[in-house]
């Protein structure tokens, strides 16, 4: 192994360390009754969103957290992995669900937060796929992960909000590798 691969492997390591600590830190906060993520996300609802009914359909405006959407009643309303993925949904996107009468959900983003994209390497780590980039770990859809193909050790830009805290990210894109098999250098890249 080169002098810069191990260089590279140590600095991952180190964030991922990191990582652990904040995801820690996080887990101790919930726990003991700090604010949460979630918490930010359904009084972020509770302002912006929005319900109304007909005879054919159920509206419900609510605020993406990662994964799900929190609606204006603080119920959470699943969204499909492969919508939010291709859709490249962050955290704080403002979404509009339709509940159709014969059940069926339809989302559509309506209010895309201010964005940011970075650069990160993708790990995977106690069943969750994340980033490292910026000395944070963010998370990443599954969906995300097999839809670009992308591997552990793959460097990817990621979007992330602009202006809020966010332990999740969106996958823009894989990076590619050079013929020899190392990560071309990106860091430089102004995204």
């Amino acid at each position: 192994m080169s002098q810069a691969s191990k260089i590279a492997l140590l600095k991952e390591m180190l964030d991922s360390a990191e990582a652990n600590l904040r995801s820690a830190k996080q887990i101790l906060n919930e726990m003991t009754g700090g604010s949460s993520a979630k918490s930010q996300y359904t009084a972020m609802a509770e302002k912006v969103g929005t319900m109304s009914s007909n005879a054919e359909r159920h509206v419900i405006e609510g605020v993406f957290d990662g994964q799900n959407m929190i609606g204006p009643d603080k119920k959470t309303y699943s969204v499909p992995a492969n919508y939010a993925s291709k859709s490249k949904l962050i955290p704080g996107d403002i979404l509009k669900l339709t509940i159709m009468e014969d059940g069926s959900f339809v989302y559509k983003q309506i209010g895309p937060v201010e964005r940011k994209k970075i650069i990160g390497t993708l790990t995977y780590e106690d069943g969750q796929y994340k980033v490292i980039a910026n000395s944070k770990a963010f998370k990443v859809l599954l969906a995300s992960v097999t839809y670009f193909r992308a591997e552990v050790g793959d460097r990817v830009t990621i979007i992330i909000p602009e202006l809020e805290e966010s332990d999740w990210a969106a996958i823009e894109n894989v990076l590619p590798k050079s013929s020899d098999g190392d990560d071309k250098d990106f860091d430089d890249l102004d995204i």
